[in-house]
């Protein structure tokens, strides 16, 4: 018997939750599928309210080794290339929010937190262990892997992703519903970025059917590019699937020069088909609960599927301090501080495709009323505010009894 807490997934969200538990006292080891302990992919945007974390979790200076600070965001639009500021970013993101709005290659910050959470407890990671069933009784869960081992544990924690096992198992299956948008990305070294590019700062490109990212990584080196089409044929999910520059380049055919040659200087695209899951009411089934993209997966129009899993394993470890011994009740908090919230996210992130996407912006009269009006500062407020303030470190956990006469 393992009366540590097992968490299934070393992506973000698991190292994170892992961390947060080790910081608590609370021992933990990771079950990881993958061969070698790297993450899959290219840039990702942390927000204040994640940085409020990962600052609390004691990663302050590791991640200004690697992190950037864009000066801000901006949009631009498909065609002409015209350009509208959003907001400022940098030191004003500390002003108005107390941290830093940063972004960071995927592969530095899951190195970041590997290399915590090892340094707290060498040997916390167990790689090449897919799980591929759990059972459990009222005392305790078994996790079986594809190499015909299993571990038992008193606890569970499913942080394996948007194709969690431990959800199937839970739950059932939660069928993807593709919403016809293809993703591409890539990264550019910056020497090959094209002049007319403002590398320093976060960008969408906007316009009828798609949009486009891009932002800097690894202090300035590389640009991070995202290009998004709606495109009813693509219907693979994950982020592996190589592609080629001409499927690109047709894809955003019409498009700026500025964005094309970005395109043009990616060596290696990557594709993927992005899916919209129904959100969940319930995380938590007798001794095992979920986080992050196993309870909650999003389109990445918010820039926080990474946050939002952060945030959760911060809050669980927290719950499951504050009622140590009793899980049931440490579960039951964690859903109701976060479920909400995270369900709200989902529903913020699908509600941008039709801001960023708007067939009126195939007219520039109609391109230029639809920005004054979305993206107005008070409107902007309205949509990030309540995610940057946010405080995962000290929102209330704690169960509050209804004291009657």
């Amino acid at each position: 018997m393992n009366d540590k807490v097992v968490i299934v997934g070393g992506g973000i969200g698991g190292l994170a939750a892992a961390l947060a538990l080790l910081r608590r006292g609370i021992d933990v080891e990771v079950y990881e599928q993958a061969p070698e302990l790297r993450e899959l992919g290219a840039g990702v945007q942390i927000s204040a309210n994640g940085t409020r974390v990962l600052h609390a979790l004691g990663l302050k200076d590791a991640l200004e080794q690697v992190q950037v600070l864009p000066a801000g965001k901006a949009i631009r639009l498909w065609n002409t290339g015209q350009t509208w500021k959003v907001f400022e970013l940098g030191m004003e993101s500390v002003e108005r929010y107390g941290f830093p709005y940063i972004t960071i290659h995927r592969g530095d910050l899951h190195s970041v937190l590997a290399q915590a959470l090892l340094q707290a407890k060498p040997g916390a990671i167990h790689l090449h262990r897919k799980c591929v069933a759990l059972t459990q009784t009222a005392d305790y869960v078994e996790l079986h892997f594809e190499t015909g081992q299993s571990v038992a544990a008193k606890l569970v924690i499913g942080a394996d992703g948007l194709h969690s096992v431990i959800r199937e198992s839970l739950f059932g299956a939660a069928r993807p519903q593709f919403c016809g948008i293809t993703a591409w990305r890539g990264v550019v070294p910056i020497e090959r970025v094209p002049p007319t590019i403002a590398w320093n700062i976060g960008t969408n490109w906007i316009g009828p059917g798609g949009h486009a990212v891009h932002y800097p990584l690894r202090a300035g080196t590389l640009l991070n590019v995202v290009g998004l089409r709606e495109h009813k044929g693509w219907t693979v999910e994950g982020w592996n699937v190589r592609g080629t520059t001409e499927e690109v380049l047709d894809d955003f055919r019409g498009w700026h020069a500025d964005l094309l040659a970005l395109f043009r200087n990616i060596d290696e695209p990557y594709k993927w088909a992005l899916a919209l899951r129904p959100t969940m009411q319930q995380w938590s089934k007798g001794r095992c609960t979920l986080l992050g993209d196993a309870a909650h997966s999003m389109v990445p129009f918010l820039a926080q599927g990474a946050v939002m899993a952060i945030e959760d394993g911060f809050v669980l470890a927290r719950c499951l301090e504050k009622y140590a011994g009793d899980h049931v009740t440490a579960f039951a908090r964690y859903e109701a501080v976060r479920r909400d919230r995270a369900n709200k996210a989902v529903t913020g992130s699908a509600d941008m495709i039709a801001r960023f996407h708007n067939p009126a912006m195939a007219d520039a009269d109609e391109a230029q009323a639809h920005v004054a009006r979305e993206f107005q500062d008070d409107r902007v407020r309205e949509r990030y505010d309540w995610l940057f303030t946010y405080d995962a470190t000290t929102v209330p956990v704690q169960k509050y009894l209804l004291l009657r006469d």
